[in-house]
């Protein structure tokens, strides 16, 4: 007998079916969001996003920064901080979003809600170091959708790692953001080889 074949979508109504899709919030945090592009445009269509996938009953996932100490710390990430900061020690590296801390916070405007799941971690992508995708077998779900910071950074490398795992993978172009307007869209130039890539309303739009 021939196995059961998995369930192919070809249409976004499918895909995006709230019953097996899950909305990733990533590190949204008081941090990064001061230092983006377009924080008001930004903060307002990820509200709008949030509040479209809750009267859904779409999963919500979001993630925080939570860095690890220096002496925990891989040599490699250590170097690629100090290149990224701009100082020549490690020791001149301060401390960043430090936990209960204001920077380390996610704004009032798309605060999780009592169903949402905050997910700490400590690397660029959504399934390093953390229980994501036993989460996401756990709860069937075969779509992620990406909104966040930064586009170039953890929305680009957590969606090539969700495309290789398999899930339906969307980033929302109108819900990422970046401190750098030119790696963003540049960003999102690349990302429809390896995802789709459309704005967060027309998901919304299929889920009414």
């Amino acid at each position: 007998m021939d196995a059961e074949k998995p369930m192919l979508y070809t249409n976004i109504k499918d895909i995006v079916d709230p019953k097996h899709t899950c909305l990733v919030v990533w590190d949204v945090q008081n941090a990064l969001v001061s230092a983006i592009f377009n924080r008001d445009q930004f903060l307002r269509s990820l509200k709008s996003l949030v509040e479209a996938a809750r009267s859904n009953d779409v999963l919500i996932v979001y993630t925080r920064i939570v860095p690890l100490p220096l002496s925990m710390e891989s040599p490699w990430r250590i170097y690629m901080m100090m290149r990224r900061f701009g100082v020549d020690d490690p020791q001149k590296l301060r401390q960043w979003i430090v936990p209960g801390s204001p920077e380390a916070e996610i704004p009032v405007e798309v605060k999780p809600g009592d169903k949402d799941l905050v997910l700490d971690k400590h690397t660029a992508s959504v399934f390093i170091g953390t229980h994501f995708q036993n989460i996401m077998m756990n709860r069937g779900i075969r779509t992620i959708l990406f909104s966040g910071i930064a586009t170039e950074i953890g929305i680009a490398s957590s969606a090539r790692d969700s495309g290789n795992r398999g899930f339906y993978t969307i980033v929302l172009s109108d819900c990422v953001s970046s401190a750098d307007k030119e790696m963003h869209e540049a960003t999102l130039k690349v990302l429809p080889r390896v995802c789709l890539v459309m704005p967060s309303t027309e998901v919304v739009s299929q889920w009414k």
